[in-house]
């Protein structure tokens, strides 16, 4: 398998199971990830398995676009992942993997980018005003993940608070 295009990782103080529940909840997305808008489930699927299929409504500045994403791993407080499709052509593929610590879990977030790289750079340039959409992934990475962090921390704390 070829490397991620873009990659990083936190520590979140927050049990395993309740960071999955946050990453594999596609309707929540958009609460915490950086360029997700929306995202509903398509076809009748109700939750993340795999071969679920999802709609996925983008942002970046004032621009929108929609991809259909398929769910390819769903491995509850371990592993989340999903292949992004562009008019039926694959683009990417996205993955949160879940590893326990003594304190909580660390979250890498990855993308693979599946297109040529001159591909993607003239359509994201032209259509979405993204100079290098590897470079852009790997700030939403980041963004992505703080913003995860506080989200599953706060309700980690709600949690043990009730």
């Amino acid at each position: 398998m070829r490397p991620p295009t873009a990659q990083s990782s936190v520590e979140i103080a927050a049990p395993p199971g309740l960071v999955y529940r946050l990453v594999s909840d596609v309707p929540g997305q958009g609460r915490w990830a950086a360029e997700i808008d929306r995202c509903r489930w398509l076809g009748g699927a109700t939750g993340a398995v795999v071969g679920a299929r999802f709609r996925g409504v983008n942002q970046h500045r004032s621009r929108r676009w929609a991809t259909t994403c398929v769910v390819t791993e769903a491995e509850p407080s371990r592993r989340f992942a999903f292949r992004v499709q562009v008019m039926g052509v694959p683009s990417a593929l996205w993955r949160y993997e879940i590893e326990p610590t003594e304190t909580g879990c660390r979250v890498i977030e990855s993308t693979r980018r599946l297109t040529p790289r001159i591909t993607t750079l003239a359509v994201n340039r032209l259509l979405l005003g993204i100079r290098d959409r590897d470079e852009h992934n790997q700030r939403n990475i980041e963004a992505t993940l703080a913003s995860l962090r506080q989200y599953a921390e706060l309700e980690a704390r709600d949690a043990t608070a009730r």
